[in-house]
């Protein structure tokens, strides 16, 4: 409640200023071992990009996240994370979980009925660039591996 001897501040100042569009930034979702996660992630992803004006990259981003999210909560039993990295004009995206396995690398399509076997063949085709690595377990926590995707802004 303001009072007379309460100095007045404008909303403005409450806040600090949104972040510059080309200044770098990073948000990070953990999520749990969950058919629900994927979702949880894809959706809070679209807010992010929203809110950063950076709707063109966000269907590329989301089918790839959903993609990447999906292995984990199905491949793995333990907990997982994506990470959101800008750093202008890219966009990477990068999704932790405890297993140490690396996806195999792109191959031959698969039956066109198989219910699954697709997601690197569309990793290789959406994504600008895509990698990942295995991570060792030691003092700063858990291992498991890291796969991540870049997306440029206007490609």
């Amino acid at each position: 409640m303001r009072t007379e001897n309460t100095p007045y501040i404008p909303y403005d100042h409450q806040h600090p200023a949104p972040i510059p569009f080309a200044e770098p930034w990073t948000y990070e979702l953990a999520f749990p071992c969950d058919p629900r996660s994927p979702r949880i992630a894809r959706t809070t992803l679209r807010a992010i990009l929203g809110a950063h004006e950076l709707a063109e990259l966000s269907y590329r981003a989301e089918l790839l996240t959903s993609e990447l999210t999906t292995n984990s909560v199905r491949h793995t039993k333990g907990p997982a994370a994506v990470r959101l990295q800008w750093r202008h004009p890219v966009l990477r995206i990068s999704v932790w979980d405890m297993s140490p396995d690396l996806p195999k690398p792109y191959a031959p399509p698969v039956a066109p009925h198989a219910e699954a076997g697709r997601g690197m063949a569309i990793l290789e085709l959406v994504a600008d660039r895509w990698g990942g690595c295995t991570i060792g377990e030691g003092a700063l926590g858990p291992g498991g591996k890291t796969v991540w995707f870049e997306l440029a802004l206007g490609a």
